[in-house]
């Protein structure tokens, strides 16, 4: 009889709903790895139980004209010392139609949104902090959304004011009053600096400029607004969280981050496998997997066919999809190019960026035509399918890394990467052991030429020994799906319901496959 008591009280725990409140997601609106994760983590959350949402804004570029869009309804949004008005707009369809439905809103306000392009603009604080406003204001207006959630998680600076407004303007609204908020960090180094003279536009009062709270050397920082005001914090890779709260890596931002260290988890980001899966992936001529990658080695020979470059016995090909930065490491890729070449290898770059890289690697490709591949500007989708299915090893030598991504879908494509150890790249590769045959890459540590080589040098070795294809079953055995992931964020949201203090200690993340 207890036994039917306990299953009985099971079936009627409520739901956790959780609101998603973010500048981009794919597929409606994309700059970069944010719309990718918004795209993803809510179906996986969908999956595991979790009533998920979303809202994002209404830019020109979104189109949702093979959507059926139902309008919620106008809601009076105070702001810069006056009202202004914005449609609540509902798409119908789901971000993932294989996990059920995914609602996702979008903030209607064309003096805002209706622009060329989604960030860049003078007034991107106002922008933003009218669309964080707003969200409060979907939540208290819309009589037709009849939907709390219990937590709002805000993403990066564009929407890390909405913790500021609830606990300040909105902190005695009966219908806010329960809401948590989580605040992720995707990239530390963008946080939406204003002059101060912004913040009476935003309808904050100046008692929160002040060392402790907005300020930031004179400006406004939307980013640290959300550091000290929402209840708990996230960022994308457990290695970033510790990073960044050093002068190394903490924008200066890293005493904000060690004061709140307990709120603070680093949960590394998942891949969508719908997108990246050797056996499913429409791009590649020849499907493989880790029971049986065969035609991987086909692969190759359709990517160098591709890049027109010889296939040789025993050359490997190192491969890199990214875009061209000082943060990706393109100086240290630069100085060993010459000595890599010489130790019998083909390089294959695709990417686009800076325009000193751009220059520096095409001439590097004139200089080396036999034995590498530049394939700079705009950005080819089935290239980049090829190069991670093809390539032998995957190179990322990043300064900083807050999660990346490459690395995770080189391994899911058993293509072993080379990697600085910072950030995600360290949380997800570990450095190949000859006599335990343990890790799934190599890792140098130091952010210099000498060690970018010695870890290519290494890699070579191993290539050219049996113990390789222990190395690609290695690389193959990871688990970076957002299922993962997803449940991290589940437990956190849990015991954040619960008022249970929040440290990334007590929410572990699996260890790189063996």
């Amino acid at each position: 009889m207890a036994k039917v008591r306990l299953n009985f009280r099971c079936f009627f725990v409520a739901m956790l709903k959780i609101l998603m409140v973010a500048s981009e997601a794919a597929p409606f609106a994309k700059t970069g790895g944010l719309a990718d994760v918004i795209g993803s983590l809510p179906a996986a959350l969908a999956a595991q139980g979790v009533d998920v949402r979303v809202v994002m804004p209404r830019y020109s570029s979104v189109d949702l004209s093979q959507r059926a869009v139902v309008s919620l309804g106008l809601v009076r949004v105070p702001f810069d010392d006056g009202e202004r008005l914005a449609e609540i707009q509902q798409a119908v369809e789901p971000l993932n139609t294989s996990v059920g439905d995914v609602p996702i809103y979008f903030v209607e306000a064309p003096h805002f949104f209706r622009r060329p392009l989604l960030y860049g603009y003078d007034d991107d604080i106002l922008r933003f902090g009218f669309f964080s406003r707003a969200v409060l204001e979907m939540l208290r207006q819309t009589v037709s959304l009849k939907w709390r959630p219990d937590i709002i998680h805000c993403h990066d600076w564009h929407a890390a004011l909405l913790p500021v407004y609830l606990r300040t303007v909105l902190q005695n609204d009966e219908s806010l009053k329960t809401i948590k908020t989580v605040f992720s960090i995707h990239n530390l180094a963008y946080q939406g600096l204003a002059p101060k003279e912004n913040l009476p536009r935003l309808g904050l009062d100046w008692s929160l400029f002040n060392h402790h709270q907005l300020e930031f050397h004179g400006q406004v920082n939307p980013l640290k607004a959300g550091l000290v005001f929402a209840d708990a914090l996230t960022t994308v890779s457990p290695r970033y969280a510790r990073e960044i709260q050093t002068p190394e890596y903490g924008e200066g931002l890293d005493s904000v981050l060690r004061a709140r260290d307990a709120a603070l988890t680093g949960i590394i980001n998942g891949i969508d496998p719908s997108a990246w899966h050797p056996l499913t992936d429409s791009y590649i001529n020849h499907n493989y997997g880790a029971l049986d990658w065969n035609n991987k080695a086909r692969c190759k020979t359709d990517l160098l066919q591709k890049i027109g470059l010889q296939q040789e016995k025993n050359v490997p090909v190192i491969g890199m999809v990214s875009r061209l930065s000082s943060q990706k490491g393109f100086d240290l890729v630069a100085d060993i190019m010459e000595p890599m070449l010489e130790m019998g290898c083909q390089f294959v770059l695709l990417g686009n960026g800076d325009e000193r890289y751009l220059h520096c690697f095409n001439e590097l490709g004139r200089r080396f035509p036999a034995a590498s591949s530049m394939n700079l500007g705009k950005f080819n989708e089935e290239l980049a399918h090829h190069i991670y299915a093809g390539s032998d090893l995957f190179l990322m030598p990043s300064l900083y890394e807050p999660c990346g991504l490459s690395q995770m879908i080189a391994l899911a494509y058993g293509t072993v990467p080379i990697v600085r150890a910072t950030g995600g790249l360290a949380d997800s590769v570990s450095e190949w052991n000859p006599q335990t045959q343990a890790g799934n890459g190599f890792v140098f540590e130091e952010f210099s030429s000498a060690q970018l080589l010695s870890a290519v040098t290494r890699a070579l070795k191993i290539y050219r020994s049996r113990a390789w294809p222990n190395l690609v079953k290695n690389a193959f055995a990871g688990d970076f799906s957002w299922d993962a992931s997803a449940a991290h964020y589940k437990e956190l949201y849990e015991n954040l319901a619960r008022d249970k203090r929040i440290s990334d200690a007590k929410i572990p993340v699996a260890a790189p496959a063996a």
